[in-house]
């Protein structure tokens, strides 16, 4: 019995190694893959620039190099790879990085992207920031990097390539993401551009509220008639996805939460934990309008949780009022100025098009 022990456990060793190996040599060929289409990128630009005597090849350059690349090297270097290669090369300067990696040619690298660019994104940059865009550089493949690439924006761009690192997004998780306009939701509602990591300071539920909250994988027809039982129940049935929504950091803790007092009795519709924010987060679902009387229901909950529940070392407990329509009125006369734990968002059951979204921002914004 004992060898056989020995046997399995052996069986375990080997198999952990092995997966583990084949892990990071999967990471490493794609490390070497991106870095490679990077200096290609690098080498047909440097070409480009390096006098008039080469301007001859002009827009003919590419398709040339094409056919005689494919000609010497085999398939993957078509005419579209290669333009990828190259706008691969002008977008991401800091992969150069990844090829001298030093903390000095980092510097070197970072001076000499600022000093090139126009635009205020790499300015803003923290050294925490910094630091994460490098990893994030390092760990997305080249699927992530083309789709990335079919962003315009800087803000949005670099917003996507952190988030994809951070929350480990396949390419199909990231084109959902793209889809469904997090980037919007999640940085812009506020009214201005931060995005993640760009200071050294204490995460804020801000941070990682979005508005509205798109719920189109719950299988309700916008316009058909449901109560809040059947929109909590098509939330439940749908955790994942719904979790994947709230976005980073949550966890389920309990449906219908119930708060006694005596003979009184009140139920709080959803309870999620944020480990990043440390603090339990309190949803309560409403069907129609944002009314008062819907803000102090939350604040008496609120207040339940951080009296009752929360322990000395959790920040104070967050309320998400998730309604059809939000009252501006109502939110902005019955909220405090430096409110900074009730938040009434909007929640839509199908997902919109950018220019209904655009709309939505612009009031969100106001």
């Amino acid at each position: 019995m004992g060898v056989l022990v020995k046997y399995n456990s052996l069986i375990e060793q080997i198999g952990a190694l092995v997966k583990s190996n084949q892990k990071h040599l999967t990471h490493t060929i794609n490390t070497t893959v991106t870095i490679t289409y990077w200096q290609i990128g690098k080498y047909i630009v440097e070409f480009e620039q390096n006098g008039k005597e080469r301007a001859e090849y002009g827009t003919s350059l590419l398709k040339n190099l094409s056919k005689d690349l494919t000609e010497q090297l085999g398939k993957g270097y078509s005419y579209r790879n290669l333009r990828l290669f190259r706008q691969f090369y002008l977008t991401f300067p800091m992969m150069q990085s990844l090829i001298s990696p030093s903390e000095n040619s980092d510097v070197e690298i970072w001076q000499s992207v600022i000093a090139k660019s126009h635009n205020n994104f790499w300015h803003t940059l923290s050294a925490k920031s910094k630091i994460a865009v490098k990893k994030a550089l390092l760990q997305c493949s080249w699927t992530h990097f083309v789709r990335l690439l079919s962003i315009k924006n800087d803000d949005e761009r670099y917003f996507y390539l952190l988030e994809t690192t951070e929350n480990n997004w396949s390419v199909r998780e990231l084109n959902r993401q793209i889809d469904k306009a997090v980037f919007e939701r999640t940085v812009l509602s506020k009214g201005k551009i931060v995005l993640p990591n760009h200071q050294n300071k204490e995460l804020q539920p801000t941070d990682i509220l979005k508005d509205p909250y798109i719920l189109d994988f719950l299988g309700l027809e916008e316009d058909s008639k449901y109560s809040e039982s059947e929109l909590e129940t098509a939330i439940i049935d749908n955790l994942e996805k719904f979790i994947l929504e709230l976005g980073k950091g949550f966890s389920f803790v309990a449906r219908q939460y119930r708060i006694s007092a005596g003979a009184d009795h009140f139920y709080i519709d959803l309870v999620f934990y944020n480990r990043l924010l440390q603090s339990h987060v309190l949803i309560d679902l409403k069907i129609g309008k944002l009314k008062h009387q819907d803000i102090g229901q939350m604040q008496m909950y609120i207040n339940y949780f951080d009296r009752e529940i929360k322990m000395d070392r959790e920040n104070p407990t967050i309320g998400i009022i998730l309604c059809k329509e939000k009252n501006d009125f109502v939110v902005k006369y019955s909220l405090s100025e430096d409110n900074n734990q009730i938040y009434p968002k909007e929640y839509l059951l199908y997902l919109p098009n950018k220019e209904e979204l655009k709309q939505l921002l612009n009031r969100v914004c106001l």
